[in-house]
């Protein structure tokens, strides 16, 4: 996966402080488990994570130098919000496949329903 310039940047700020990590951890957690829809909570996880950038890009030094030097247009978080995601969350079952998508006792593979 690869990330722009502004979500390597926050990834890296993020992945240094401890405090910061736990926090966006957690956010990205709690948001994830409380959406039925997991596009509607990416959106969500990218719009708080670009408000999040421009709060560090007005006191925080690396961000602070970024702003300058390339401005603050409005820049996709989605590929680090669905990082963020594989990373801190577990994998949701796929709609009508009991037990997960992978073939198994609840879940036969299609060769192994022949007579």
């Amino acid at each position: 996966m690869s990330l722009n310039r502004n979500e390597q940047m926050l990834y890296d700020y993020v992945l240094g402080q401890v405090d910061e990590r736990h926090h966006w951890k957690n956010k990205v957690q709690s948001i994830m488990s409380g959406s039925a829809e997991i596009s509607a909570a990416v959106s969500r996880i990218d719009a708080e994570l670009w408000r999040y950038y421009l709060e560090r890009s007005e006191v925080t030094p690396v961000f602070v130098e970024a702003a300058r030097a390339f401005g603050l247009r409005r820049t996709s978080m989605k590929n680090l919000v669905e990082l963020l995601v594989r990373l801190w969350t577990e994998p949701r079952q796929k709609k009508g496949t009991p037990g997960g998508s992978g073939p198994g006792p609840e879940n036969p593979a299609p060769e192994d329903c022949l007579p």
